[in-house]
């Protein structure tokens, strides 16, 4: 598999400018710590289908908002986790293991939606990662300079 080319996926509209995005960063870290909550609420429940799936969610949120601040926007799930290993990984601003719970999470939650694969285990995960992902990305954000 060859590396992810960023410059491509902008030329292919795979990734694209989306100045607005500065502007939606807090909405998308508000969706995120609510996906959370529900999450572990569902979690608490023993409803581990959905908690996974909405611990998906939070770290799609919060990698978004990364996303937003570079002034561009996903055009599917893959993508944005491409896109923020080539902005944020690649760059050591963020660890490979952030990239590497995005694709999990992304695959537990595929799992889970379509082929109703999951477990106790899968949705715990996925909110570690969550929970993760909110404090990379507020650290992050909290960087002016990026």
């Amino acid at each position: 598999m060859k590396d992810y080319d960023l410059k491509e996926a902008l030329e292919k509209k795979k990734i694209i400018s989306f100045p607005a995005g500065p502007s939606l960063i807090s909405k998308e870290l508000e969706a995120a710590k609510e996906d959370l909550l529900d999450a572990k609420d569902l979690f608490s429940r023993e409803r581990f289908k959905s908690a996974t799936t909405l611990a998906y969610y939070t770290i799609f949120h919060t990698t978004r908002a990364l996303l937003y601040k570079k002034g561009y926007r996903e055009k599917s799930h893959i993508q944005l986790g491409f896109a923020i290993k080539a902005f944020y990984v690649d760059k050591g601003l963020l660890p490979q293991e952030y990239y590497n719970n995005f694709i999990q999470a992304l695959d537990f939650r595929e799992l889970a939606d379509y082929k109703s694969k999951f477990s106790k285990e899968t949705a715990e995960r996925n909110i570690q990662a969550g929970e993760e992902a909110i404090r990379s990305t507020g650290n992050i954000l909290k960087n002016k300079k990026l």
